[in-house]
Formats: C-alpha cells, sequence, structure tokens
C-alpha cells in the first residue's frame, strides 16, 4: 500500500486517540514495528491561530517519517486554510481528515461522524483539503454513520475517492453506538467492494489474528489499531510478524512489561520536559499494562498516583519479573467500553442533507483537540 512516496508496509495505521497517540507513545509503538503512526486528532481553527496546545501536540520526532497529522474541522475554508499552512511551514507529510469521532463536543457542532450526512459539505471539505494540499495526500477516516437510520458510509466513501482521498478507513460502527458493541465488519466489506482507492478497516482488533481475519473476510487492503494497543504497543511486533506469515507473537513475562513501563514513563517526561507532568500523564496508562496479571489493588493504585520516577520504579521493583503473560485476556476490549446513546447534533442537522451551511459557532476555537 502506498502513501503519497511513502509504502506502508506492513499496512498498519496506529488510530489517532486523544491524550494517548503523543510524541512518546507513537516512538514506543514505532520501535515495535513499520507503519503510519498518526498524532492526535487537532482543531482546523485552532491549528490556523497557531494555538500553543495544538502547536505542542502537532510535534513529531527527529526520526518520524512519515508525519502523520489528523484534522478536525467542519468549514471548508477553514481546512483548506490549516492545510496550507501544514503544507507551507512544513509541519507533516501526510493529512488524515476525521470524520468518525463520536464525542458529542464535535458532533454537536457537526463535527466528526456528524458532519458526512451533509454530503455537499463534506465533498467541499475533502475537495478543498485535497487541493490545498497539493502533493501530500490526503486520507479519510470515518464511522458508518450517524445510527442505524442515518448511514453514509457508502455515498461517503464514494465522495471522498472522488475528492481525490488516498485512502478511506472505515470503522464500522455508528455514532450512536460509541465504543459498544460489535464492529460490522460487513459494512468494511461492503466499501471496498464500492471503492476504487484502499479501503482500511478499525474496529475490534484486538490481536495480530484479528487483523488477519478482518483484511481476509472483508478483503480491505489494510487496518487501523486503536483501543487494541493500548498498554502493548508490542501488538505492533505482533502485527508485523503475522503479516510477514510468521507465527510467534508477543507474550512478555510481567518484568519485560515493567521495563516497557519505565521507559514509557521516561519518553514521557523527556517529551513533556517536566518530571512530574510525565509521571502524572502515564498514569492513566498503568491499568492497561497491568491488565490480568496477578498485581495487588493497593500496587496498582499507588501506580496509579505515582509523581516521580523514582517512585514509579520503586513500585515496578515490587512486581513478580517471573509472573507469564495472562493469556486469558488475550482477545479481550481494551480501553474505552461504554453504552450506545443519543448523538448530539446541531439543531435541525438531519432535515436537509444537501444544506451546506456550516452551523453557527462551529469553528470558534476552544481547544486545541
Amino acid at each position: 500500500m502506498r502513501l503519497g512516496p511513502f509504502s506502508v508496509d506492513p499496512p498498519v495505521v496506529l488510530a489517532p486517540m486523544a491524550g494517548i497517540t503523543n510524541v512518546a507513545f507513537r516512538r514506543l509503538c514505532r520501535e515495535q514495528g513499520a507503519g503510519i503512526y498518526v498524532c492526535e486528532m487537532v482543531m482546523t481553527r485552532a491549528l490556523v491561530e497557531r494555538n500553543p496546545k495544538t502547536l505542542r501536540m502537532i510535534a513529531f520526532g527527529a526520526e518520524e517519517r512519515p508525519r502523520s497529522l489528523q484534522l478536525y474541522g467542519v468549514d471548508p475554508q477553514t481546512t483548506a486554510a490549516a492545510v496550507r499552512m501544514i503544507v507551507d511551514e512544513d509541519l507533516a507529510d501526510h493529512i488524515d481528515l476525521n470524520f468518525g469521532c463520536p464525542v458529542p463536543r464535535v458532533t454537536r457542532k457537526g463535527g466528526g461522524s456528524a458532519l458526512p450526512w451533509k454530503r455537499r459539505l463534506f465533498g467541499r471539505i475533502v475537495a478543498e483539503a485535497v487541493a490545498a494540499a497539493g502533493d501530500i495526500p490526503v486520507t479519510v477516516k470515518m464511522r458508518k454513520g450517524i445510527d442505524d437510520d442515518h448511514l453514509t458510509y457508502l455515498e461517503a466513501g464514494l465522495a471522498a475517492q472522488d475528492a481525490g482521498a488516498t485512502w478511506v478507513a472505515l470503522h464500522a460502527r455508528t455514532a450512536a453506538q460509541r465504543y459498544s458493541g460489535s464492529a460490522d465488519w460487513d459494512a468494511i466489506a461492503a466499501l471496498k467492494q464500492a471503492l476504487d482507492v484502499p479501503v482500511l478497516g478499525n474496529g475490534d482488533i484486538w490481536e495480530a489474528d484479528d487483523a488477519l481475519r478482518m483484511m481476509r473476510d472483508t478483503g480491505c487492503d489494510g487496518v487501523v489499531i486503536g483501543r487494541g494497543c493500548l498498554g502493548r504497543p508490542w501488538l505492533f511486533a505482533d502485527l508485523a510478524a503475522a503479516m510477514a506469515g510468521r507465527s510467534e507473537r508477543a507474550l512478555p513475562r510481567l518484568g519485560e512489561v515493567a521495563a516497557v513501563m519505565r521507559r514509557h514513563a521516561r519518553l514521557l517526561v523527556e517529551w513533556m520536559g517536566v518530571e512530574a507532568d510525565g509521571v502524572v500523564d502515564f498514569r492513566k496508562h498503568v491499568a492497561w499494562y497491568l491488565k490480568g496479571f496477578p498485581v495487588g489493588s493497593e500496587l496498582r493504585r499507588s501506580m496509579a498516583m505515582a509523581s516521580s520516577l523514582t517512585e514509579l520504579d520503586d513500585l515496578l521493583d515490587k512486581l513478580d519479573a517471573d509472573a507469564p503473560y495472562p493469556t486469558a485476556i488475550l482477545g479481550q476490549p481494551r480501553g474505552r467500553t461504554n453504552s450506545p446513546g443519543k448523538v448530539a447534533l446541531p439543531e435541525g442537522w438531519l432535515a436537509d442533507r444537501d444544506d451546506e451551511a456550516v452551523p453557527e459557532g462551529a469553528e470558534i476555537e476552544d481547544s486545541g483537540g
């Protein structure tokens, strides 16, 4: 699979995850295997207005190539301005457009997974981004639709292809599903049948063998990995081995996991520049790394409250280094799981699919990402 001048082999993409896919985590994952590693989603308006938080979020390590950046916007002109800024200032080598986020603060403004319902507006955003990007490849990530009564993925996929998108990735859930239930891999197969550009599948890939099965069953050209790698950056080594036809899979003992945890925390400290900030940011990863291992609740709680590297190291030294990997948890969901719910939308959003008006206040820059 190609991404402009870059070969994507194996065809694996790390999904942008808020608060997760920063420089430190991307480096940790990239060291395990080749692929595309995308930074956290940022708002087009925030980028254009040079929000300090946003500029921090789009930082890349010196060794990162290609540099992949995901944009979220609702206004075609603002999106084009953000893309021109990326090109003019050489901020990235690949731009991914987010039409999949189900978070209420995004969909309430008509963004993320709400936007493809407005088919003309969606097409304009992709087309203007592609035009502004020049030689930089632009890709699209989306969901099946708002809910089962408002599916958009086939029409949106064709529109993205017509607008010049290099590939289309589908998280095979609706916005209303959020992260509940099962991903509908049949939808990925249908999209692959409908498009000529590569199609990537996303949803319920917890192990490397899931990725192989998705590609076999749907015909998709590659996979996007989200929650499955939380606390398991070595999943990318498993994916590289699986796609090369090798059978080995990483089953690290607890001591090896502890070493990865130490390195992750240090990379965060290095990136953030303040020890306490890096260690505090690492806290959210503790439960994911230790999932299934025989670690007492008090020790887990203490790690999730650590505020220095020395404190974290002392706690990690208390782990049973020889404890084997808990194979019983293989294939189980990781990260966010929640219940389906009504999607927050702008007033009257569903009334006219051809209305190209940008919702009032949609592009107010109120956060970095």
